[in-house]
């Protein structure tokens, strides 16, 4: 048992709402030295883990794969939080403070806090941190993964002040609406913002959530996972994303992944929240997966995204981010 109680912070929302941009952010900074992260992805194939290690920090990290945690019953979930708080800190480190869980985007926060709390061993206090999009504000409301997200929180964390920074003076006004008791982060400061998101709790908050269905939990969701056939030339790609976006247009809510392109040593790390690209740059980070990428929308058919020119560049597998009969268990990959 810990000598003194460990802040676990389960940071949540929506698809490309900002979660692993300010958990790297906080990670680089000083306050990170006592910090463990475990990081969950609805895809099946971890990239914000990489990600987060082109810091080069040796933060203890671990990945939960297979599975968005929200969805699988008997996961690994447990099992990696002891085996990053029961080994002993290395020499000159001290005590662990505090464990972030990045969720995926489709996680309703509700399921994962029933298993913190057969964890009572540890003495954590247990807080949400939720982000609000400031670029796309209460629209995806209307998903209720979202809506369940900010329910939950205990701290709501307006994002991407630099997209749009006119935004971020109604901000607070805006979260008090779908969540007035949660403390609003809403400041075009970004430092402040991320040391305020896992500032040390004074306690731990009493838990909230909204009740989650009894079906499946992401019914009008289709998950594709796409793998290039070879590597390719740049102008195939950007014209497969461009059309993938011009085919599904506001079903569209989030591709990310990587893909090698003749033009470039390294991989391409290409992402979009809904049909809004960021532009792609080459991944820094050693041991990247093999090339992939993962396509999220809502209401389509297949055909849409097989279909989609130029012909023959990638092969399909798709999935529903649900839970459903004998689905595989989450399982916990260490990264470090």
């Amino acid at each position: 048992m810990t000598a003194a109680p460990i802040d676990f912070f389960v940071l949540t929302g929506f698809l490309g709402s900002g979660k692993t941009s300010l958990l790297r952010d906080f990670l680089v900074s000083d306050a990170a030295s006592d910090t463990a992260v475990i990081v969950n992805e609805v895809g099946e194939i971890g990239l914000d883990g990489v990600i987060l290690r082109e810091s080069g920090d040796d933060v203890p990290m671990a990945m939960l794969s297979n599975g968005c945690v929200c969805c699988q019953i008997g996961s690994d979930l447990a099992f990696t939080i002891d085996r990053l708080i029961m080994p002993p800190r290395p020499a000159g480190a001290g005590p662990l403070q505090r464990i972030i869980l990045e969720t995926s985007g489709l996680s309703m926060p509700g399921p994962v806090l029933r298993q913190l709390a057969t964890l009572a061993e540890h003495r954590m206090r247990v807080a949400v941190v939720g982000t609000y999009d400031l670029a796309r504000g209460t629209a995806v409301a209307a998903f209720e993964e979202a809506a369940a997200q900010w329910a939950a929180s205990h701290r709501i964390v307006a994002t991407k002040a630099d997209l749009a920074p006119d935004a971020v003076a109604g901000a607070t006004e805006a979260i008090a609406g779908i969540n007035p008791v949660a403390e609003v982060i809403a400041t075009a400061d970004r430092t402040a913002a991320v040391r305020t998101a896992f500032a040390p709790l004074a306690s731990a908050p009493p838990l909230r959530e909204l009740t989650p269905p009894t079906t499946s939990a992401h019914p009008r969701l289709a998950l594709c996972l796409v793998r290039p056939v070879g590597e390719l030339a740049y102008a195939d790609l950007a014209a497969w994303l461009d059309n993938v976006a011009g085919a599904l247009g506001e079903r569209l809510l989030r591709i990310k992944g990587l893909v090698r392109v003749h033009e470039a040593p390294r991989p391409l790390l290409v992402e979009s929240v809904g049909t809004m690209f960021s532009p792609p740059r080459q991944l820094s980070a050693d041991n990247p997966p093999p090339p992939f990428v993962v396509v999220i929308a809502r209401d389509i058919m297949r055909a849409e995204v097989e279909q989609v020119a130029p012909s023959g560049l990638f092969s399909f597998s798709w999935r529903q981010p649900e839970s459903a009969p004998g689905a595989a268990e989450i399982k916990a990959e260490w990264v470090s």
